[in-house]
Formats: structure tokens, C-alpha cells, sequence
């Protein structure tokens, strides 16, 4: 049991750095819409393949702890709900990539913001806090910090709801459509990654108490 333990913690270690390694993307993709900085977006886009890296050794290490240990009950569940929080963080980090895509499609195309970034940085920041949020949760096994996670998903919700409608007000100016479809794409991907946070939340759930829960 002591090399399970061992096995384990080296899962929470990974998971961890996917963490880190994920915010740190989502802030950069994020920055570089802000100052159309091109190098920013494609610093973002190499570094995606570490994070495939990564999900690769949770899956491989997992795999190989359920053959040869033969966890059941609570253990069992950690193991399987590492697999998946590590494929929603790879799905998170793609999101990233996209979001620098944008930046980069802009400045090959030379389109430019018609307006400064407040309200998309504000979602990503607090996208950037549920993905610590709900890692953290894994690794200390907290169930009341990962149903917070639901609550601020509402609130990222809201905040991309009100940004279509402000948007869509920008795109009745002809020299601005194009800007603002890319810009509610942005918005879209950040929604996408605070869903994928809260998936992570769920999984807390089902680690602690056995149950599938929906939380979105």
C-alpha cells in the first residue's frame, strides 16, 4: 500500500503542475488578445504540447497503478477522476490555444481591437482561480470548496451573456464585425474552460462521496 501511496502522490504532483501550467496559459493567450502581441499567442501554442505531455503520463501512470495494485472504494475513485481531471485540463489548455489563435489569425489579417479588453480579462481571471480552485479541491479532498466551483461558473456565465449583448451593439458598425465575432469566440472559450473547471469540481464529488453529480 505504501507504493500506491507513493504512486499516488506523484499523481497529485502532475496534476498540480498541469494546474500551474494551465493557468499560466489562459493568462498569456488572454494578455496577448489584449496587446496583440503575436509572440505572446505563439508561445502559447508551443507550449500546448507539454500539457499533452502530461496528461499522457497521468493516463499511463494510472493504468499501470489499477493493474498492478488493484485499488477499490475511494481509491479506485481518485485514480479514475485523476484521468479525468487531467483530460479536462488538456481540453482547458486547447481552449488557451484557440483564444491565442485568435491573436494571431488578427495580426496576420491586421485587424485591430476597436475597444481596450476589460470584461474578457475579468473572465479570465477568474477562470484562471476555478482551475486552482478546483485542483486544489482534488488534492485536499475538499467538497464544499469544489461546489463553490458551481456558483462561480453562474457568475462566468453571466459575464459572457452580457458580453454577447454588448458585442452584438458593435457589430451593427460594418468596420467592426469581424473583430467582435472573433472577440465573442474568445468569450465563448473562456465559458467553456470555467464548464470543464466546474467538471473537475464534479469529480471532487464523486471521489468523496461516490456519487455522479451536475454541477453545471
Amino acid at each position: 500500500m505504501r507504493q500506491f501511496d507513493q504512486s499516488l502522490k506523484e499523481v497529485k504532483r502532475v496534476l498540480l503542475t498541469m494546474g500551474e501550467k494551465l493557468e499560466i496559459a489562459v493568462d498569456k493567450a488572454v494578455r496577448s488578445l489584449a496587446i496583440q502581441n503575436d509572440i505572446l499567442a505563439k508561445q502559447v501554442v508551443l507550449d500546448d504540447k507539454e500539457m499533452d505531455r502530461l496528461e499522457t503520463v497521468i493516463d499511463d501512470t494510472v493504468a499501470k497503478l489499477i493493474a498492478t495494485q488493484q485499488p477499490v472504494a475511494k481509491d479506485l475513485r481518485l485514480l479514475i477522476a485523476a484521468i479525468k481531471i487531467a483530460s479536462d485540463m488538456e481540453r482547458m489548455a486547447d481552449l488557451a490555444v484557440n483564444i491565442a489563435q485568435v491573436t494571431i489569425e488578427m495580426k496576420e489579417s491586421n485587424l485591430v481591437l476597436f475597444k481596450e479588453l476589460i470584461d474578457i480579462p475579468k473572465m479570465a481571471q477568474i477562470t484562471q482561480k476555478m482551475v486552482n480552485d478546483g485542483i486544489n479541491s482534488y488534492i485536499d479532498g475538499n467538497t464544499d470548496l469544489a461546489k463553490q466551483l458551481a456558483k462561480t461558473d453562474n457568475q462566468v456565465d453571466q459575464m459572457y451573456y452580457d458580453l454577447l449583448k454588448e458585442l452584438s451593439f458593435y457589430m451593427q458598425e460594418k468596420q467592426h464585425v469581424e473583430v467582435a465575432i472573433k472577440l465573442c469566440f474568445v468569450a465563448r472559450y473562456l465559458e467553456r474552460i470555467a464548464d470543464h473547471a466546474t467538471n473537475i469540481a464534479e469529480s471532487v464529488v464523486y471521489i468523496e462521496t461516490g456519487k455522479q453529480v451536475d454541477l453545471n
